[in-house]
């Protein structure tokens, strides 16, 4: 197709295009990691094939002024549009914040932000978005770790919510980015306490809504084992740790107060005496995706 000048306007594809993509996870989503770059036109932004019949824009091809950069992502979109694309994805970095409001101004929406970088997208068909929304939730794990002796690893935390304040808990934490659950239990645990673990089972979640930044959350309680004794706390992190009696730590005040906490920690005292059966981690590859995973499930 050309335009009134003559030039070539909108071949997207000229030959297949390799991906590593990485699919969405629910309702998030993360881009495309091209092996082949699309052939790009003088006039339009370097963009690869998304899996919704869209395109992402290769943020390295932005133009550093703004005048150039609100006509090329214009008539980039008109090329789409009638190439039948549907979204755009736009990934501006920090050090190109200034396009953000021109972007804005031609239709463009906030995604997701990340260090470094925020994502915006363009739906380009006069139907409702498809495009897959940015992540809802949050994961925290929660470890309970026994020893042989009866007695409950437990925390003080130094910075924690007033109603929790100068309380003895669980060691918990949120999971890194990219981080297994079970070794996001053991990091906590490791991190706060010096304490070395290996983890047994998921024993229990809890799904709660509207909690940090109004996102969902995901609690996961883990049974660990431990392999040390010797407690070398965290000072940045924790107050204390240490190892308490079993019935002194049920009879704790906010224990015999707390139905969920009351209902976790018999739970786990039903694991350890051989009483209940959670969910132990197991690797294997699916075809979905090709791509090694753990699936989380009881004994067959």
């Amino acid at each position: 197709m050309k335009n009134s000048g003559g030039r070539q306007k909108s071949i997207l594809l000229s030959k297949p295009l390799l991906f590593s993509c990485i699919r969405p996870y629910g309702k998030g989503v993360d881009v495309a990691a091209p092996d082949t770059s699309i052939t790009r036109a003088s006039e339009l932004l370097d963009a690869y094939e998304d899996e919704y019949n869209g395109v992402i824009i290769d943020p390295q091809s932005l133009p550093d002024n703004a005048n150039a950069f609100a006509d090329v992502l214009q008539s980039s979109l008109v090329s789409w549009k009638l190439e039948g694309k549907k979204g755009v994805w736009l990934k501006i970095l920090e050090q190109q914040a200034g396009l953000v409001p021109i972007a804005l101004k031609q239709g463009f929406s906030y995604h997701h932000a990340e260090k470094g970088y925020v994502m915006l997208t363009y739906w380009i068909p006069d139907e409702p978005c498809v495009l897959p929304s940015t992540s809802t939730h949050q994961i925290g794990v929660g470890a309970f770790v026994m020893n042989e002796n009866k007695e409950v690893l437990v925390v003080i935390e130094k910075k924690c919510p007033l109603r929790c304040s100068g309380m003895w808990k669980l060691p918990t934490g949120l999971i890194n980015k990219s981080e297994e659950i079970f070794n996001g239990a053991i990091r906590e645990v490791k991190e706060e306490t010096g304490i070395e673990t290996t983890f047994l089972e998921v024993v229990a979640f809890r799904h709660a809504h509207q909690v940090a930044f109004d996102k969902s959350d995901l609690f996961f309680v883990c049974m660990l084992k431990p392999l040390t004794l010797q407690i070398n706390i965290d000072e940045s992190e924790i107050e204390e740790a240490k190892w308490m009696a079993l019935e002194e730590f049920l009879g704790l005040p906010f224990h015999r107060d707390d139905k969920l906490l009351r209902r976790i920690t018999s739970i786990c005292i039903a694991k350890y005496q051989n009483k209940y059966q959670g969910f132990t981690a197991q690797c294997m590859m699916s075809k979905f995706d090709d791509r090694l995973t753990y699936l989380y499930h009881g004994c067959l």
